[in-house]
């Protein structure tokens, strides 16, 4: 077995950052498509690659939060910024760009998320819940700076995917089975969830009938 994939650690390490990418490349897009300029880019981008995993740390009180003590995790949604900023008109001919690269920093996230809560003493359920929560917490931050609802609170299916997701990663450690399986296999079930929820149209449970006031 490899040395990365019998450290936890350095899994962990590389799905937090791989999120931390996607998600800032998702950030940066919607950025370029409000029409803000490159300050603006690298600041969505770092709000949404670095606020989910922030709250998480602060949440399992694992401080300085690793956006703070790592050098690489400022690093990386700085590139993706300015990868999104000049080469934005080639991943925007990406069907549904955002999304997409959202739907994947989601599967890392909430893997990641878990599998930290999990480090830090959690028990399984707040780690699954921790895991939503640094899959969803970015994403939220990036939509209200943008101006927009945040796609959580849309009727679509995003937050459901990410814990179950979460879960199978928490169930797999739980188990005592190598970091990278759970977390691999709780990343396809999130992204393939989110993925066919997006391509079939499916959305969570809204009221029905006209709203009152």
């Amino acid at each position: 077995m490899s040395s990365w994939v019998a450290h936890p650690e350095v899994v962990l390490v590389v799905f937090d950052l791989l999120g931390i990418f996607v998600f800032a490349i998702s950030g940066a897009l919607v950025a370029v498509r409000k029409e803000l300029d490159l300050f603006g880019v690298l600041v969505l981008a770092g709000t949404t690659g670095l606020g989910g995993g922030f709250l998480r740390d602060v949440l399992i009180d694992a401080t300085p939060p690793a956006a703070l003590a790592d050098w690489r995790y400022l690093l990386v949604p700085i590139v993706a910024g300015l990868v999104a900023f000049w080469f934005h008109p080639t991943l925007g001919r990406l069907e549904r760009p955002v999304t997409i690269f959202d739907a994947f920093g989601l599967a890392l996230f909430c893997v990641a998320g878990a599998a930290k809560a999990l480090e830090h003493g959690l028990g399984p359920a707040p780690a699954a819940l921790m895991g939503m929560v640094t899959g969803i917490g970015g994403g939220m931050i990036r939509d209200l700076l943008a101006g927009r609802v945040p796609v959580v609170f849309r009727a679509e299916l995003y937050a459901t995917p990410a814990l179950a997701g979460a879960g199978v990663a928490v169930v797999g450690i739980e188990a005592g089975l190598p970091v990278l399986g759970p977390a691999v296999a709780g990343a396809v079930v999130c992204l393939t969830w989110r993925l066919l929820a997006l391509w079939r149209g499916w959305q969570a449970p809204m009221p029905s009938g006209p709203a009152s006031v």
